[in-house]
Order: C-alpha cells, then sequence, then structure tokens
C-alpha cells in the first residue's frame, strides 16, 4: 500500500507544534526523524488544502435562483355544461276547431200566434217598382208597422233609384219598417244547389247593406214562396232562421187586364181572410195596392185586428 505523502498544509501544522513545545525552553530542536518508509506511518487527518492567492478562486456561488413560485394553476375550466338543448317543445297542435256545427234548418213560418188580434203586413220588392216610395211613404205618415222583402238587386239596380230610396226610408223610420232578405235574383231555390242558395242569400244581404244599416236577419222569404226541406237547410245554414210564408195574400202583382184584383177586390180578400196572428203579403209595385191600403187599413182594424211588426208578432220583441 503506497503511502499518501503529508500534504502541506498537514506539514505545517506539524511545525507548528514543534515551535510552540520546543522551542520555548530554549533547547536545540530534535531533529525531525527520517521517515522510514518500512515503519506504518501514523496516518493524519486528512485537512483540506488552505487556500492561497494562487489558488483557483472559488467561484462565488451563484445564489440559488428563488424557486419561482409556481403559479397556482387556474382550475381548469369546468367545461362549460352544454345546455342540454331543450327539446324544441312541439307546439302543441293548436286544436282543430271543431266545426261549426251545421245550423239548424230554417223554420217555415206562415202566421204567428192565434191567441192575439195582431196582423203583420209584409211587402216584398224584386221586379215592378209601380208605387214602392209612395206606399212606403203612407205607411210611415200613418205609422203602419210592415216590413219590407228586398232583393239584393232591386237595391243595386242602374234603372232605378227607387229600391235604394225604400231603403233609406227603412233605416229613418225609427224601427216601424223592417227588412228581409229576398235573394239577389229571385230564382226559385229548389233548382239550386246548397252553396248557389247560400250564394244569392250573402250576395242579397251584401247588397242591401250598402244602402241600409237594417240587418235582414233573422227573416228570409224564398221566391215564389218555393221551398224543400233542402232548401230550407241550406237558408239556416245561411243564418235566417225564420222562412218567412204568409195564410193571406193576393194577386196584387197581376194587372186588371191581365186577371189581377181591382182595389175593392184586393180590400176584400185581405180583410176577410185575416185573423189573429196572420202575415199578410202585398207587393210594394202591386197595381192596386196604393189606392187599397187604405181601406184594408179601417176594416181590418174594424174586425178587431191591429198591424204589429213581423218581430213583434212573432214574439221576437216585447209587446
Amino acid at each position: 500500500m503506497s503511502m499518501t505523502p503529508p500534504r502541506p498544509r498537514a506539514l505545517a501544522l506539524v511545525l507548528l507544534v514543534v515551535a510552540l513545545t520546543g522551542g520555548a525552553c530554549g533547547s536545540t530542536p530534535s531533529p525531525v526523524p527520517t521517515a522510514d518508509a518500512s515503519a506504518t506511518p501514523t496516518m493524519l487527518p486528512t485537512v483540506a488544502p488552505a487556500t492561497t492567492s494562487a489558488a483557483t478562486p472559488t467561484p462565488t456561488p451563484t445564489a440559488s435562483p428563488k424557486a419561482t413560485a409556481r403559479p397556482t394553476p387556474s382550475p381548469s375550466p369546468k367545461p362549460t355544461a352544454k345546455p342540454s338543448p331543450k327539446p324544441t317543445a312541439k307546439p302543441s297542435p293548436k286544436p282543430t276547431a271543431s266545426p261549426t256545427p251545421t245550423a239548424a234548418p230554417s223554420k217555415a213560418i206562415r202566421h204567428g200566434s192565434r191567441t192575439r188580434p195582431w196582423v203583420a203586413f209584409t211587402f216584398d220588392m224584386g221586379g215592378r217598382v209601380g208605387d214602392a216610395e209612395k206606399i212606403v211613404t203612407w205607411l210611415v205618415a200613418k205609422r203602419v208597422p210592415a216590413t219590407i222583402f228586398m232583393t239584393g238587386a232591386m237595391a243595386e239596380s242602374g234603372a232605378t233609384d227607387a229600391g235604394r230610396h225604400v231603403l233609406a226610408a227603412v233605416d229613418g223610420s225609427g224601427g216601424l219598417l223592417g227588412l228581409g232578405n229576398h235573394t239577389y235574383a229571385h230564382p226559385d231555390l229548389r233548382q239550386l244547389t246548397d252553396a248557389q242558395i247560400g250564394d244569392e242569400i250573402r250576395r242579397a244581404a251584401a247588397a242591401l247593406a250598402r244602402y241600409c244599416a237594417h240587418d235582414p236577419r233573422p227573416f228570409f222569404r224564398p221566391p215564389y214562396g218555393y221551398y224543400d226541406a233542402r232548401v230550407l237547410a241550406a237558408i239556416g245554414a245561411a243564418g235566417y232562421r225564420d222562412t218567412i210564408m204568409w195564410d193571406d195574400t193576393t194577386d196584387d202583382w197581376r194587372a186588371v187586364k191581365d186577371g189581377g184584383p181591382t182595389a175593392d177586390d184586393l180590400t176584400d180578400r185581405i180583410v176577410k181572410n185575416a185573423t189573429n196572428g196572420s202575415i199578410i203579403l202585398m207587393h210594394l209595385g202591386g197595381y192596386e195596392d196604393l189606392e187599397a191600403l187604405p181601406a184594408i187599413l179601417d176594416r181590418i182594424r174594424a174586425k178587431g185586428l191591429e198591424p204589429v211588426s213581423l218581430a213583434q208578432l212573432l214574439g221576437l220583441v216585447g209587446s
């Protein structure tokens, strides 16, 4: 085993010890024995060599960089919960409107109550004009209630203003005169389809409404008085509850020269047939009506009967 020679720092320490012990008594220092190569050297503790100027300068320890504070990791953003798409509310299907119940068939009415001494005058207007405006003027002057059944074609006629003047009189009568629907062109309704019947009635109502504020409903009169069960159903579907017929009439639309009644004949026939609840049919264009009316009114009253409106006769308004 080779011996490691003493390091310079270790040797310096030995000499220092000798100087302090021997030199202080004035004695000659004993020579330092030569180390015997065969002797087992006393092992000195290894001392780190002193630093000299020649020594490589110990590098100034670089200050350990302050540990950079690890940024607190931002919490991972919680995954934005995709809102569960609200189930698109299927719009509740609008309840299919129940079909409008089919209106009840119109009711054919030939007279009012037989228990009261009332009669109702009704006048059709759809063909000949005649004394129409004079008759209406007379009725208003004498305060005789009456209902006018006019066609739409008469209201819109380009040949005469008579229909429009009559409608104006209805509006200005203060409720004395009423209005009823008599179709647009006066056809035999039995020869038409249901749709055509409805069209006739609606066209007439629209034409009347242009010149008169009075609503003709619920009163409808079929041309010529012709109807059957199917026609009544179509009239009801068009909004007219009452199909007004009559139980007292004359052929006043026919001229005397053609076999029609004279004014006296007309008066006799109407007064004879009039009774409680009678609906009297006449025409504003009747040939002898204007002349016959004064006598008819007097003799009816003499018989104990009183003219009232159609609505009153049928109990639709108070007495």
